[in-house]
């Protein structure tokens, strides 16, 4: 959630004026009907001046096209990196306009055709872009069929849509179709009031699973990723990294890598590169690049880093309060006090960063994997001094993102050595590379004062976060004192991260869910309380209690007091709008700490859901990426110079840990969609932590949760019984 500074300043960032101009519209894409719409929700007009509002340029929309062919046609600056809106928001935009699923079609991520977009990120195409672009489909069908009407010659209340024709209800042989209203048509439609939207229960796309569109093109090999791109004349450059995030260059000899056959070596300010029509010879030729660095590192590793945020010098600030902590002590028969941390973790997307830049003439044209497309075109006009209408980013299929394409380094590199070179660059990262220019999962500690009364009801909780962010840090629970504190850095104070940070799917309510419902368990199991039980009876919050219910009985949960020694936990939360709950089954290695997740079953409420065969696809996605973060992932670091660089030392979910997965959707078609590419991993470090000590007695406070932590813990408990 954006404050009301980061609005006014996407306000009046200059990235809004660099979206495809109306005008310019029918002249590249024939003529029709366009409904222009302002996707509103992403940005707090409200929290603007009216200078910012007068100053808003008319072309930021997004825009919505019936073709002279009747074809549907919705250009986006959003991107499809595998969460499926490719297929999603053509069902919305089908159902809207009453025409077959194959006649619409979407245009995305790029910046000369599409309008402006903020980005692909937080779940919230789907949630928030989707309803404004029904609205407009709502809007283009309320043209169509006032030009029906004068077609057919009957009022517009006496017409229907049937499959893109619009039918006289009185007299079935008069109608005409949407192919037929657009010939001809130059018809300009701006969205400014809420038209009525088709009736959930009319739907004939929306709520039935259908395959991703793209799913052919991805296991044939056919679909083109920015690295697939090609250009006459292209190089590859391959550019001198620092050894640590700690190192400034201080000299460079290249006089052996211009020896290398065909290799250019272009160098400005601290950008070195080998620059070769073959890879290998550019690789070759950066061997040889002799470099030497002074460095200036933090002192802190992988092993210090819980200590050193909670001796870090903090800006402090009181997220949420309400009730009376020492009122809440007082009130409660039993307190407890946990410290809860997690590492950095990698994105570790299958496809790296990558960007192919290229001029035609005075225009240069970058194909590059963002989850922002307009952002890396502003960063190129800024970095190149060129005029916006001088600079398209065009951004093809993603191979994974989760947060962390926000960042352009590379494309912006591209642009750079193309404009240098005057020749076709295609910058492709390595592993190597992508790990350590990646932006990180930030680590963090998270401090939770508790207390319940002798009937398990939880009456105060004070909670502290350091440094890793408060998204999914709600309480959730029905507690009457509750205080939340925030530790971050300090505005012009010592650094704390080394190495930059930032979203990795659903941000921070990881580390938080996880916190939180370990916390939950403790206190479940000291008041001898089953911990579904426990939690029903502190819970309000119906669409919580509607999932725990649910996911017990996908599960065949039987209750019981925990540690039971079955290997069963319960953990639950919400992000992006939808609300999750899990039940896991695991069974643990007393002799070695190796844990195995045997079944894990997932419930969730995200309003209306319009593809449950993708929405169940990303439930199993984040079930299965939350493995990771829960068993191995955890990044080895001293000061900034990273040490994991590859899959060798650095080890994401294999499909041989992954268990029986049962997943259910509650039906809620009648309330608004929310997003579905984030919320089930949330609960997964919390649900895997809370079986291995119902089947151990041994309780997990620190992710990973690696073998020897697992076994570590057994052998306290095993001690502490002696």
């Amino acid at each position: 959630m954006k404050n009301e500074s980061s609005d006014n300043k996407i306000l009046s960032s200059p990235a809004i004026k660099h979206g495809m101009r109306r005008r310019d519209f029918f002249k590249i894409l024939g003529g029709g009907i366009i409904v222009f719409f302002m996707p509103l929700p992403e940005i707090n007009l409200s929290s603007a001046t009216a200078e910012q509002r007068r100053g808003l340029p008319k072309d930021y929309n997004a825009f919505l096209k019936i073709g002279e062919d009747g074809t549907v046609t919705c250009y986006t600056g959003k991107i499809e990196m595998g969460q499926g809106i490719v297929t999603s928001l053509p069902q919305m935009m089908a159902d809207e306009l009453n025409v077959p699923l194959e006649k619409v079609k979407i245009i995305m991520g790029d910046t000369d055709l599409c309008p402006w977009d903020m980005g692909t990120w937080g779940s919230l195409s789907t949630r928030v872009f989707g309803p404004s672009m029904r609205a407009a489909a709502a809007e283009a069908k309320g043209v169509l069929l006032e030009l029906g009407a004068e077609k057919l010659n009957v009022p517009v209340s006496q017409l229907e849509v049937r499959d893109g024709i619009v039918v006289d209800t009185k007299n079935s042989s008069n109608k005409v179709s949407y192919s037929e209203l657009a010939k001809g048509q130059r018809i300009e439609k701006h969205l400014e009031s809420k038209p009525t939207l088709e009736e959930y229960s009319k739907f004939t796309f929306v709520g039935k699973s259908y395959n991703r569109a793209d799913a052919r093109l991805k296991v044939t090999g056919e679909a083109k990723y920015a690295g697939d791109m090609k250009l006459p004349g292209m190089v590859f450059a391959r550019i001198l990294r620092p050894p640590s995030h700690g190192a400034k260059l201080t000299s460079a000899d290249t006089s052996a890598a211009e020896k290398v056959p065909g290799t250019t070596i272009i160098r400005d300010g601290d950008l070195i590169a080998a620059l070769n029509e073959n890879r290998d010879k550019a690789d070759e030729a950066l061997t040889k690049i002799k470099a030497e660095y002074s460095f200036d590192e933090l002192r802190v590793n992988d092993k210090t880093v819980k200590e050193w945020m909670l001796a870090a010098d903090s800006d402090v600030r009181i997220e949420r309060t309400e009730g009376d902590m020492e009122v809440g002590r007082k009130m409660s028969d039993k307190i407890f006090e946990s410290v809860f941390s997690d590492p950095y973790l990698a994105h570790t997307p299958i496809e790296p960063h990558t960007a192919l830049a290229g001029f035609e003439s005075d225009k240069l044209t970058v194909w590059a994997s963002t989850q922002s497309p307009f952002g890396l075109k502003d960063e190129l006009v800024s970095e190149l001094g060129m005029p916006a209408e001088k600079v398209r980013v065009i951004t093809p299929f993603v191979g994974g993102g989760f947060g962390g394409k926000s960042a352009n380094q590379q494309g912006v590199e591209a642009g750079k050595l193309a404009k240098l070179s005057g020749k076709p660059v295609m910058v492709a990262w390595t592993r190597d590379e992508e790990f350590f220019y990646d932006s990180f999962h930030p680590a963090g500690v998270i401090k939770v004062n508790s207390g319940i009364d002798k009937e398990g009801l939880i009456k105060f909780w004070d909670y502290n976060i350091y440094f890793s962010g408060t998204r999914g840090s709600e309480t959730i629970y029905n507690v009457p004192n509750v205080k939340a504190t925030s530790h971050s850095q300090k505005r012009g104070g010592p650094k704390v991260h080394p190495f930059a940070t930032g979203a990795w799917r659903a941000p921070n309510a990881n580390t938080n869910t996880f916190a939180r419902e370990v916390q939950i368990d403790i206190m479940a199991s000291a008041a001898g309380i089953d911990p579904l039980d426990f939690r029903l009876r502190n819970l309000k919050d119906e669409k919580m209690i509607a999932c725990l219910k649910s996911v017990a009985d996908k599960f065949g949960y039987v209750p019981g007091k925990s540690p039971s020694g079955r290997g069963i936990g319960i953990a639950c939360g919400s992000d992006a709008g939808t609300w999750v709950a899990e039940i896991a089954e695991v069974k643990v290695d007393l002799k070695t700490g190796e844990v195995k997740v045997i079944r894990i079953a997932c419930s969730q409420d995200m309003g209306l859901c319009v593809n449950p065969e993708g929405a169940t696809i990303q439930m199993e996605g984040c079930l299965t990426m939350g493995l990771g973060y829960t068993f191995t992932e955890e990044l080895s670091f001293e000061g900034g110079n990273i040490k994991d660089r590859g899959f060798d030392t650095y080890q994401i979910p294999r499909f041989s840990w992954l268990p029986k997965m049962e997943t259910v959707i509650l039906d809620r078609k009648d309330q608004a969609p929310q997003g579905g590419g984030e919320p089930a991993i949330v609960a997964v470090g919390a649900v895997v932590a809370n079986a291995i000590f119902d089947a151990t007695g041994a309780r997990l406070y620190r992710m990973p949760m690696t073998r020897e932590r697992v076994l570590e813990a057994i052998t306290k408990v095993q001690h502490t019984k002696k």
